[in-house]
């Protein structure tokens, strides 16, 4: 540990010193760094004053390394090979689609939408390393606030400053109820309406669409199941087709999630329909915002590619 206030050896004169100490000549030291010998000369002498100690042994023949500048020579060399290292990795990482990127993804759109995007991101941005984490919202706000993660797929709005929010698309949401429920004999659009009476089944806590479900009930006086919750969307499937209640489902996850043999059948609402927007929201501060805008429209174009039942935002 040195006081800041100690001289310590600079890059030049390291640079000088180890150019010396490889071709043990001056001369040919000082062409290999296009300076002047001289100034190469000054540069080794400066540093062995810094450091109080002899490094080179001068004849007029040849130049000797002396046991400090052997061991000095190592420690240059390191000391070099290590700032060209940050260069590098610094210059890297001002190159759009370049080093780490940590992404999160509510569960409500993870399984549905992940394998249209990981093969996009993997071709399309062959220098990005990305990591997905998946959490609920408030779990995700929370880490892209303090950081730990770059971006997040999410529902928006997010009501939270300092976010950037792109839209990526829309979906409706979908009533499920098991197939012998007296809705599902019938055809055409449902009121909202509809609603009141049923007991709707919801996800837990901490669940963005369970609010989003809430709302819609809400707003047409219908009320949900206080006793029964699910952990996930396939758990909710799955106690719709037994008979506990109905549901909404976000239609991105119909094909999913209906496509075992779940006895249940799926009905849409008059428009407007009740629905969410997703997108990704990222922190306004973030030095890599310009890419992160680039990111959302290469997203859009995947979930377009893969005709997912959402509506692309323009």
């Amino acid at each position: 540990m040195f006081l800041i206030s100690e001289p310590t050896p600079t890059l030049a004169q390291l640079r000088a010193f180890t150019a010396v100490a490889e071709h043990l000549h001056f001369r040919e030291a000082a062409f290999s760094l296009r300076m002047s010998q001289p100034a190469l000369s000054s540069a080794v002498s400066a540093l062995e004053e810094t450091l109080h100690t002899q490094l080179l042994e001068r004849t007029t023949r040849k130049v000797l390394l002396t046991p400090a500048g052997d061991r000095v020579a190592v420690h240059a060399a390191r000391v070099l090979q290590a700032v060209e290292d940050l260069m590098g990795e610094v210059a890297q990482s001002r190159e759009p689609f370049h080093g780490p990127a940590h992404l999160g993804v509510i569960p409500t759109v993870a399984p549905y939408v992940l394998p249209a995007l990981l093969p996009m991101f993997s071709r399309r941005f062959p220098h990005l390393r990305l990591t997905v984490h998946e959490a609920k919202t408030e779990t995700i706000l929370d880490e892209v606030r303090e950081g730990r993660l770059d971006m997040t797929l999410l529902a928006l709005p997010t009501d939270v400053t300092g976010l950037v929010e792109e839209p990526l698309y829309e979906e409706d949401f979908l009533l499920a109820v098991p197939e012998g429920h007296p809705l599902a004999k019938e055809d055409g659009p449902l009121e909202r309406d509809a609603l009141k009476g049923l007991d709707i089944v919801l996800l837990n806590q901490g669940h963005c669409l369970r609010e989003q479900a809430i709302d819609v009930c809400r707003e047409v006086g219908a009320r949900a199941t206080a006793t029964t919750y699910a952990a996930g969307l396939p758990t909710l499937v799955q106690l719709v087709a037994g008979g506990l209640g109905v549901t909404l489902l976000p239609e991105s996850a119909v094909p999913v999630e209906t496509g075992r043999r779940a006895r249940l059948a799926l009905r849409r609402f008059q428009p407007p329909a009740p629905g969410r927007t997703i997108g990704l929201a990222y922190r306004a501060s973030s030095a890599r915002g310009t890419e992160y805008g680039r990111l959302a429209r290469a997203v859009r174009s995947a979930l377009r590619a893969r005709r997912l039942p959402v509506r692309i935002t323009s």
